[in-house]
C-alpha cells in the first residue's frame, strides 16, 4: 500500500522519463482506483499511454487532468500534443511511403529519343532528294509538281514508274515523258 503519494508519482515520473512507459503504466493502473481524481495521476497517465502510442487514451487522460486543473498549462500543451501526434500518425506512414516513391522517381532517367520537337530546318527541307532515289508511292500529282518545280529528271522517273503500274495509260504517260525530255 501507498503511504506517500507524492513518492508514488515520482517514481512514476522516474520510470516515465527512462522510457519505461509499460511499467509506469502498469503501476499507475494497479492504484487507478484511489488516484483517478488527481491532476498528477492523470498528466503522468497521459504521459504513459503517449509514450506507448495510445494516443486516444492519451487524450482521455489529459482532457481529465484539464477539468481538474483548467489553468494549468502544462496539461493543455500536452493535450495539444497527444491530439496533433493521433492526428498526424496515419500521415506518417503515408509521407515514408511517399519518400520512398520520390527516392524511386529521383533514380528514373526517361530514355532517351532521337527525335526532337523542334521542326526540320528550312535549308534541310530545300534539299532536293537526288534523281535516282526510288519513289514509294508514284501518282501522277506527284509528276505533276516535279514538273511545276522544274524537277524534270524526278517527273520523268515517277512517270515511268507510273507506266509499269497503270499500262492502259502508257501512251499518255510516254507522251508527257517526251515533253519533258525536250525541257532538259
Amino acid at each position: 500500500m501507498i503511504t506517500d503519494p507524492h513518492l508514488f508519482f515520482a517514481e512514476i515520473s522516474l520510470d516515465l522519463s527512462r522510457g519505461e512507459h509499460f511499467t509506469g503504466l502498469k503501476k499507475l493502473e494497479a492504484e487507478s482506483g484511489r488516484f483517478t481524481d488527481f491532476y498528477t495521476y492523470n498528466l503522468l497517465l497521459g504521459r504513459a499511454y503517449r509514450g506507448l502510442h495510445r494516443y486516444q487514451e492519451g487524450l482521455q487522460a489529459l482532457k481529465t487532468c484539464c477539468r481538474i486543473a483548467p489553468h494549468n498549462q502544462v496539461a493543455w500543451k500536452e493535450l495539444v500534443e497527444v491530439h496533433f501526434l493521433q492526428i498526424h500518425s496515419p500521415a506518417d506512414m503515408l509521407t515514408s511511403e511517399l519518400e520512398a516513391l520520390s527516392e524511386a522517381l529521383a533514380g528514373f532517367a526517361a530514355p532517351k529519343t532521337c527525335e526532337t520537337a523542334d521542326p526540320t530546318p528550312i535549308v534541310e527541307q530545300k534539299q532536293p532528294f537526288p534523281d535516282e532515289e526510288a519513289i514509294s508511292v508514284p501518282t501522277e500529282s506527284l509528276a505533276t509538281l516535279f514538273t511545276v518545280q522544274g524537277a524534270y529528271k524526278k517527273a520523268i522517273k515517277v512517270y515511268t514508274d507510273l507506266m509499269q503500274l497503270h499500262p492502259d495509260r502508257a501512251d499518255a504517260y510516254k507522251k508527257k515523258i517526251s515533253g519533258l525530255l525536250d525541257k532538259l
